[in-house]
């Protein structure tokens, strides 16, 4: 499979040209991303959706992370990224639908199978109500394992460390193909991407409101 290819940027976000998603990870280069988080109210309760990684990523691999991300292609614009729904998890919505929750910078820095990567990015992150049942998703081998939901002020208070572990439910991929297979495990802060907690605490005060 060819290698992706990415506009890539300084620190001021100034335009260098382009250059392979192997490429960008090995010399830091700046690039974008969007973040999608999928959402649904029930009654009085707000859930929240998240997914984990496959083993095979080249970032962070085996994490809980971001319901739907993915990199902007070079020469993308963010109404067409929005495929990434699409793309990782059978969802289709038009920008126009999603939420806005402003932009991330972020970086960070590991090791994955004994390659370095230095991971730079701007993310556009947004919201999106969607009912659709953990059963319908359609996930992408490649790139998700599973779906989890878990109560949003539950999942709040599990970054903000007044909870040490989450009881959640989902779906995961088989393993020799087939329906989605239910799925319960227990969660804690410390198993989803390393980031800042407060781009997560911040997220989800903001997915309180969306309808």
């Amino acid at each position: 499979m060819a290698d992706e290819l990415f506009d890539i940027y300084d620190e001021e976000m100034n335009p260098l040209g382009t250059a392979t998603r192997s490429e960008t990870h090995a010399k830091g280069y700046w690039h974008r991303s969007i973040h999608c988080w999928l959402t649904r109210r029930e009654g009085d309760s707000r859930f929240v959706r998240f997914q984990l990684r496959q083993a095979t990523k080249d970032t962070n691999p085996s994490c809980y992370d971001i319901t739907a991300a993915g990199h902007l292609s070079a020469g993308e614009t963010l109404a067409e990224a929005v495929r990434e729904l699409d793309e990782e998890l059978g969802v289709q919505a038009p920008l126009e639908q999603l939420i806005p929750l402003g932009q991330v910078r972020e970086q960070c820095e590991g090791i994955v199978n004994g390659v370095p990567f230095i991971d730079r990015e701007v993310s556009d992150v947004f919201g999106l109500v969607c009912v659709t049942p953990l059963s319908e998703l359609r996930l992408q081998p490649e790139e998700v394992a599973g779906v989890y939901e878990a109560d949003l002020e539950m999942l709040l208070a599990l970054f903000e460390g007044s909870l040490t572990e989450l009881p959640v439910t989902g779906v995961a991929l088989p393993p020799n193909g087939g329906p989605l297979l239910a799925s319960h495990v227990v969660v804690k802060a410390d198993q989803f991407v390393p980031r800042e907690l407060s781009y997560y605490t911040n997220v989800l005060r903001s997915l309180r409101s969306c309808t």
